[in-house]
């Protein structure tokens, strides 16, 4: 999963604020020299109105395709759920005044302390606001964005991370009813020669998933899910055997590689979350393209990792376009790219009408129970 990396806007993106958004053809558009071989070998420039056909190849490797958004929304939860097979129909409540006063105040007897902030922010920018109040208090700093989440940012020399996760975990209890919400976020950073660091100590507490997913289904078909970097939290565990934490980007693909190695059937499901919060919250198209770059040289590592019946698949949640306005998500189509010694060489799986058809096709190929929705594109690619 590269966390964010959408390819153009989708036919509602208006409805989001988002007409225009198109993160990787933007990115593509602000560096000077982008250099991504693989990635445009095994289809990515195929995909239809990708970055204008600049990185088309005459014979793909791979398969290659575009999926739209079914469900209403476009964060982190909706996209992976979707992924594996729910469709959220009611949008998860957001706080774009900040969250109600009577949350707060019920929220700071439980934790014993006030807070700061409430209000929607940058995370990066909102710690310089108010980190050396946070700092001379102890209050942590609490803010949201467009998506429903709460986050809770903490100087660890302030308030150490044990303490930290335990604050998120009483939020994560409150947030409940008229107080919904979808992600409670640690955001933990420390302060180094003179500025302000985010650690990678991040940690979501998300609300479980109604409904079977692709995870569970595999599980129970008694296959493995590595859940690496932040999977297992926004699936809140739910049908995860195996939980992998992950220090940046290409510790995710150090991971990944790790996993591969092992003897096991089943899925990795890995994020890859340096692309959407280093570079595409924070409004860094050559940051983000450098990020694409650095991953692009690491992909025959994880080609060369692939057994004969592996498949590797390569997609994202949603889109961040580094170059609009705000600092939040965009809807866009996301890419799908599958590779494997399985899968034929050249294969356009055109438009696909939802995310799931990703997860439908996993179960497809795994043996696994069918997910609710979704249409898998197996018998499109895969020799006979």
């Amino acid at each position: 999963m590269m966390d964010s990396m959408g390819v153009g806007a989708l036919p509602d993106a208006g409805n989001y604020g988002d007409q225009g958004a198109d993160t990787f053809g933007h990115i593509a558009e602000k560096m000077d020299s982008f250099s991504i071989p693989n990635l445009s070998r095994l289809g990515l420039g195929n995909i239809s109105g990708v970055a204008d056909g600049r990185f088309a190849v005459s014979r793909p490797e791979g398969a290659y395709g575009k999926a739209r958004e079914l469900s209403i929304g476009k964060d982190t939860i909706t996209g992976h759920w979707e992924i594996a097979g729910i469709e959220t129909k009611t949008p998860f409540k957001t706080y774009p005044g900040g969250f109600p006063e009577a949350f707060i105040q019920a929220f700071e007897r439980e934790i014993g302390v006030g807070t700061l902030g409430n209000y929607p922010a940058s995370g990066t920018e909102i710690i310089e606001v108010l980190g050396e109040e946070h700092e001379a208090t102890g209050k942590p700093i609490v803010y949201t964005s467009a998506d429903s989440v709460f986050q809770i940012a903490a100087n660890t020399d302030v308030i150490p991370l044990d303490r930290l996760y335990s604050i998120c975990r009483t939020a994560r209890r409150l947030l409940t009813g008229e107080w919904a919400c979808g992600r409670v976020i640690a955001r933990p950073y420390v302060l180094k020669n003179g500025k302000r660091v985010r650690t990678s100590d991040r940690k979501d507490f998300a609300v479980s998933p109604g409904a079977e997913t692709l995870l569970d289904k595999v599980s129970a078909a008694g296959g493995t899910v590595y859940a690496i970097g932040k999977i297992s939290d926004i699936f809140n565990g739910q049908g995860v055997t195996k939980a992998v934490h992950t220090e940046n980007n290409m510790d995710g693909v150090d991971k990944t590689i790790e996993a591969l190695s092992e003897d096991f059937g089943g899925l990795i499901f890995t994020n890859l979350v340096d692309f959407d919060s280093k570079f595409g919250h924070r409004r860094d198209p050559e940051g983000y393209g450098k990020a694409i770059e650095e991953f692009d040289r690491r992909l025959p590592e994880i080609e060369g990792a692939l057994r004969k019946e592996d498949l590797l698949i390569i997609c994202a949640d949603h889109g961040n376009d580094p170059v609009h306005s705000g600092w939040d998500h965009t809807r866009e189509y996301v890419p799908i790219l599958v590779y494997g010694k399985n899968v034929r060489e050249g294969v356009d799986l055109g438009v696909r009408d939802t995310f799931a058809d990703i997860g439908a096709s996993i179960a497809d190929y795994l043996g696994a129970e069918a997910t609710a929705i979704g249409t898998s594109f197996i018998g499109e690619m895969v020799k006979k």
